[in-house]
């Protein structure tokens, strides 16, 4: 496997060799703006096209600079924003691209997007970010419009023309989730995307390719690569852990504050509650959810096949509305007696929900704040998880400091990403020739370059660098 700093133009010789590389335009090193540009026999294929949670303004767009022209087509693996949110913006660019996609990811797509312009119109006023919105709501509806939906297992070409052939295969992550699978004429390649190995409340772990497809270049993830599996209760414990957590605080007379990502972690922690309730582990008390989970959560309802078999999906009735927060008052009424509330951002970004009741719960030390996901260490929600009594944080830019008086706050492990053992045995059992380390931070990468890619061609490219990728 050879690699370059800068991207390179496929030469006549690569288009009759029919050379296929692939060039990072953002997820390399690091998780966010995932976007990777293949191209085969002077054919472009963007796999994912997402936007960087912690970057803002035309900074959190993936490297499109180094695209010399309108890429082909565009293939979603799922509704994350890290994964679709600069879609619009590329479709302004390039109107035409084909985008494909699993139905409900297109589905969640419309509805994640759509949030996203309210989200950065909103950081426009609130932050003075001239370059947002990076789109409005009519670049997202002709985006929507543009995804050629298809199932899992159902191979399709990319185009009239290509000799590309696509498949998605069930990844585990969330709702509509795909790993990809791409077939030239001499080179497969497997996209896991985000990919889970386990069943969750929800979602059943990931379907392992078929035994005798021969896969030369496996692009995987890398999110867990740094934690050690060993330190973390299993799914069904770690429900448990939460199960007893919020009992305690409930019983205690408090409320409780589960901070979730809108799609995924909030429709999974709302039936886990639920039916901790039904078996009587968890008090019976209100529980209440925000409005872009609830969104969400309407079109689980509505894709309820591409649940686990035997999977329970409650009636979204079942939850309370959180109500405007911003409204002086609410939050405070809310939690005048014992309730369970579930609320985005799921690592607590100011003037989020979640922030708003945090900053009012903080005040008392009788509520429990339990995150239920991953918080990186540049969010409010990491500096609210090792404050101390007495110490002081911002809830709300432009407002007071509040001062920190609870102490039951702490963060439980629920992941729908593959831990390093299930990653590495993804290699083992497809066996590439090549492997490609994406979706990490260093830290991660370096674990799985270094543990998960022996006795292959195994590289983590940096955005901006381009792979010729062998058989």
């Amino acid at each position: 496997m050879t690699k370059s700093g800068e991207v390179r133009k496929i030469s006549d010789e690569m288009k009759r060799d029919e050379t296929l590389t692939i060039t990072v335009l953002g997820g390399g090193g690091e998780v966010g703006a995932n976007c990777f540009q293949l191209c085969y026999n002077g054919y472009q294929i963007l796999l994912d096209c997402g936007t960087h949670p912690k970057k803002e303004g035309f900074g959190a767009l993936p490297e499109f600079s180094l695209l010399r022209r309108s890429p082909n087509a565009l293939i979603i693996s799922h509704g994350h924003v890290d994964h679709c949110g600069a879609t619009p913006y590329l479709l302004r660019q390039f109107p035409g691209v084909r985008v494909y996609s699993t139905l409900p990811t297109a589905r969640i797509m419309d509805r994640m997007l759509h949030n996203s312009v309210s989200v950065m119109e909103t950081l426009a006023k609130e932050r003075g970010i001239s370059d947002y919105p990076l789109y409005d709501h009519e670049d997202v509806g002709y985006a929507v419009r543009s995804i050629h939906a298809h199932g899992f297992e159902e191979s399709f070409f990319l185009g009239d023309d290509a000799e590309i052939e696509a498949t998605f295969h069930h990844a585990g992550h969330v709702l509509g989730s795909a790993s990809i699978l791409l077939r030239t004429p001499r080179h497969t390649l497997f996209y896991t995307s985000d990919i889970c190995e386990i069943d969750q409340e929800l979602m059943n772990g990931y379907t392992p390719l078929n035994g005798d497809v021969r896969v030369d270049t496996l692009v995987i993830e890398s999110t867990q690569g740094a934690s050690d599996e060993s330190a973390i209760y299993p799914y069904p414990q770690e429900s448990a852990r939460l199960g007893e957590s919020i009992r305690r605080v409930l019983k205690g007379g408090g409320s409780v504050l589960l901070p979730c990502f809108a799609l995924g972690r909030t429709q999974e922690i709302l039936n886990i509650v639920a039916r901790q309730q039904e078996e009587g582990v968890i008090p019976d008390v209100p529980v209440y959810v925000s409005g872009l989970g609830r969104a969400i959560y309407e079109l689980y309802d509505r894709f309820y096949e591409y649940l686990a078999p035997g999977a329970v999906l409650r009636p979204l009735s079942q939850f309370h509305r959180i109500g405007n927060v911003w409204e002086p008052g609410v939050v405070r009424r809310l939690i005048e007696d014992p309730c369970i509330l579930v609320a985005t951002s799921g690592m607590m970004m100011e003037n989020t929900p979640s922030a708003l009741i945090a900053q009012e719960m903080v005040r008392s030390n009788h509520h429990g704040i339990f995150f239920v996901g991953y918080v990186d260490p540049d969010t409010l929600g990491y500096k609210l998880l090792h404050a101390r009594p007495g110490d002081r944080l911002r809830f709300l830019l432009g407002y007071p400091a509040v001062e920190i008086k609870l102490e039951n706050i702490k963060r439980l492990h629920f992941s729908a990403h593959a831990n390093r053992a299930a990653l590495r045995g993804i290699i083992e059992r497809i066996k590439p020739h090549n492997v490609v380390f994406v979706h990490g931070d260093p830290d991660a990468l370096a674990w799985m370059r270094h543990n998960g890619g022996n006795g292959y061609r195994s590289c983590a490219p940096c955005t901006g660098q381009t792979i010729t990728l062998e058989n």
